[in-house]
């Protein structure tokens, strides 16, 4: 596996994101090590709650939500995923799969950070990880809050707008990544922000990982993740590990996934807030709010009810 780094001087200057960032050698028998970055915020002693990103994005799409959970005394920590911000790159497409995600997550969380009795945020491809890490992971982990993600199996059809999506992902000479990010959004990204979506990636060479993502979801009943995909929903099922959905509702692409998180085993009984005027990457219409509504899943089920709703 051929690994790329993006130089350090892409990140400078972003726009409310000075928070301190970290990194990871995590062992691969592909190559060696890979490196994972991440950003902290909030007491290092406090309940501990993992944000994961989806695609394209990065960390930075968590910027306006970790100072919600440190303020609330959550030691809130936000990767990179393999091939996105400062991660390393692998730069074949086919270095990418959805088992080696779920694999180099794990590492980073379990083995290299040791986190226990973790929250686990997903959004978009951070949900298809998260929510495997959780089912795989039970007694490492104390609940989920899935935003506008979900668990596809390939049993059912995803959306036209995303079969769209994926089409132009896979086909786009020059991937522009602030365009797609914008795309999800319902507010208008200053140019900085833009920047910033772009930084991890100088060149096309560096995309390997953006192209990859929407031909890993599962899209057919036996697709290489399908199977794992199915057990770890019969395990959430079973399971009592509280499981709280935050989907916007301005986003086409994931709102048939809500109602399936809901039947989860520990998603019952407890208030589900809707994230209004938000698209699909919330963290950027709604980041406050999304903050707020997982420091109050954190605290106790009785306060997890949205201020929207």
């Amino acid at each position: 596996m051929r690994l790329l780094r993006t130089p350090d001087d892409r990140f400078t200057d972003l726009p409310d994101f000075d928070f301190p960032v970290f990194y990871a050698d995590l062992e691969d028998p592909a190559c060696g090590i890979v490196r994972m970055s991440y950003v902290e915020a909030g007491p290092p002693d406090g309940p501990a709650v993992l944000l994961l990103h989806g695609e394209p994005t990065w960390s930075f799409l968590y910027r306006k939500v970790l100072p919600v959970l440190a303020d609330a005394g959550i030691r809130a920590i936000a990767p990179d995923l393999v091939g996105f911000g400062r991660s390393d790159k692998p730069a074949d497409i086919a270095d990418h799969s959805y088992a080696r995600h779920v694999q180099w997550v794990r590492a980073l969380v379990f083995d290299a950070l040791d986190l226990r009795d973790v929250t686990i945020v997903g959004q978009d491809w951070g949900g298809l990880i998260g929510l495997r890490l959780a089912a795989e992971n039970l007694g490492r982990v104390s609940g989920v809050v899935a935003a506008n993600t979900g668990l596809p199996t390939g049993d059912h059809d995803m959306p036209a707008e995303w079969h769209a999506f994926r089409k132009v992902m896979e086909n786009a000479q020059i991937m522009d990544i602030a365009r797609f990010v914008q795309a999800g959004t319902m507010t208008r990204l200053s140019q900085a922000e833009r920047a910033a979506y772009d930084a991890p990636f100088p060149n096309e060479m560096y995309k390997a990982g953006p192209r990859a993502m929407p031909g890993l979801v599962p899209i057919t009943p036996d697709d290489p993740a399908s199977a794992a995909n199915r057990l770890a929903l019969a395990t959430l099922t079973t399971a009592k590990l509280p499981i709280l959905t935050a989907f916007s509702d301005g986003d086409p692409i994931t709102a048939g996934w809500e109602p399936e998180v809901r039947k989860l085993g520990g998603a019952a009984g407890l208030e589900h807030p809707t994230i209004r005027g938000a698209g699909h990457f919330l963290q950027e219409d709604a980041g406050a709010e999304l903050g707020r509504v997982v420091a109050g899943f954190v605290a106790g089920p009785a306060t997890t009810l949205s201020s929207r709703d």
